[in-house]
């Protein structure tokens, strides 16, 4: 794979590395884009779901330029309808620790409740954590559950000695596993918030510190080690 981006239609024409990574990064949703898909590959249809503000074509531009510039794969499946599925490529998964850094600087700067124009989608927050935590080799697998009357949707966390890793489907006999309805994330994310509404099982002690990395108060969350773990009882 070419370190080299390939030319934009609008560069930044400056030979230093910020310059040429926001030649590739620096585009209206990209990193979106990246952090939607730090949880495992998706359909076209699926990131229109959880990127609700960008149109079909703009959605199609950049996904056909990450493809381009090696940041994605596109899989195409031999099915009828036709199915194509994208994927982070390993450039764009290191981009994750980036995103880890630019939303701590986000909760510091920029947070709030949530605003009336704005999408509420608390998933897209899970799907940060492999940049907002890092593991120091303590294993653990904590299942975060969004509960509501139209759906219920599930996130594995897993800690491991070579990273942090979470993917959208149910936990098989996790660590510690946080349960609670989109307004109970909601009140447990905003500044200040409180976890009263959230029902928590197993580890408690490891799933209140990825609470706390979740919710921006964990200022050095990727240099402090996970606590020990145990089994959530069947």
């Amino acid at each position: 794979m070419s370190h080299v981006p390939q030319p934009k239609r609008h560069p930044y024409d400056q030979w230093s590395p910020d310059a040429r990574a926001l030649d590739l990064v620096g585009d209206k949703w990209t990193l979106l884009i990246v952090r939607d898909l730090a949880a495992g590959p998706r359909r076209f249809v699926e990131l229109q779901r959880v990127l609700p503000g960008i149109s079909t074509e703009q959605l199609r531009s950049r996904l056909n330029r990450m493809v381009a510039d090696e940041m994605l794969t596109r899989r195409r499946f031999r099915e009828v309808p036709p199915r194509v599925e994208y994927e982070l490529t390993d450039r764009a998964r290191e981009l994750m620790p980036v995103l880890g850094e630019l939303a701590r600087w986000g909760y510091e700067w920029a947070w709030g409740p949530p605003r009336e124009s704005e999408a509420v989608d608390v998933s897209a927050i899970f799907r940060l954590v492999p940049g907002l935590i890092s593991c120091n080799g303590t294993p653990g697998t904590v299942e975060l559950i969004v509960r509501d009357d139209e759906k219920t949707v599930a996130y594995c966390c897993t800690l491991a000695a070579d990273g942090v890793t979470i993917v959208e489907r149910e936990a098989r006999s996790p660590d510690a596993r946080v349960i609670g309805s989109c307004s109970d994330w909601i009140r447990a994310l905003v500044p200040d918030g409180d976890r009263e509404g959230l029902e928590i099982s197993g580890n408690r002690s490891l799933a209140e510190k990825l609470l706390e990395c979740l919710a921006g108060r964990a200022r050095t969350a990727n240099t402090h080690p996970l606590p020990g773990v145990a089994p959530v009882a069947a």
